[in-house]
């Protein structure tokens, strides 16, 4: 929410109120690598700044993200943008929007937890493995199931797609 947005939000809540302070306090104790929150005295509106993970394009980039928590939170979703200028990346918009579907459609109040099957996965995907090796199994477009990765065998190359007719070929 910025410009004249913010000025009409309403005040949280008990229970957001509540929500918030305790997520915060959480944040504080065990804060989440690359991540830091900067203080404010407005619990409504948290200013995250992000550092890029090593060995990524984003490596020792900072940004930052503004999350504006409504009225409502948790049953509502937060907004989050990247505060200008934003990264560049294919779900994020110059403006900083940010097009992930759990910021919207698919939003839930217990996005706080970890999946089911955290703790198999995190176990048997060993130590630096990329989750790039992982064959996600993706109920819908909605719902994401980890698999164990011990039972799956390892990628083979897929042969390449042929060239469209229209695309790819030299005149």
């Amino acid at each position: 929410m910025t410009g004249s947005s913010a000025a009409s939000r309403k005040a949280l809540s008990k229970i957001a109120s509540n929500r918030l302070q305790k997520e915060l306090t959480e944040w504080h104790h065990n804060p989440p690598a690359g991540f830091k929150h900067k203080v404010t005295d407005n619990l409504q509106r948290w200013i995250i700044e992000v550092t890029g993970a090593p060995g990524t394009i984003y490596a020792n980039e900072k940004y930052q993200l503004q999350v504006d928590f409504p009225e409502h939170y948790p049953m509502e979703a937060p907004q989050v943008i990247f505060v200008p200028p934003a990264p560049m990346h294919p779900h994020i918009y110059s403006n900083g929007h940010i097009c992930l579907d759990i910021l919207y459609d698919s939003w839930s109040p217990a996005m706080t937890e970890r999946p089911e099957d955290n703790d198999r996965y995190v176990r048997n995907c060993g130590n630096g493995r990329s989750p790039k090796e992982t064959r996600w199994w993706f109920h819908d477009d909605k719902d994401l199931a980890l698999h164990d990765l011990s039972s799956f065998p390892s990628p083979s190359p897929s042969p390449s797609p042929s060239p469209s007719p229209n695309f790819g070929t030299e005149r």
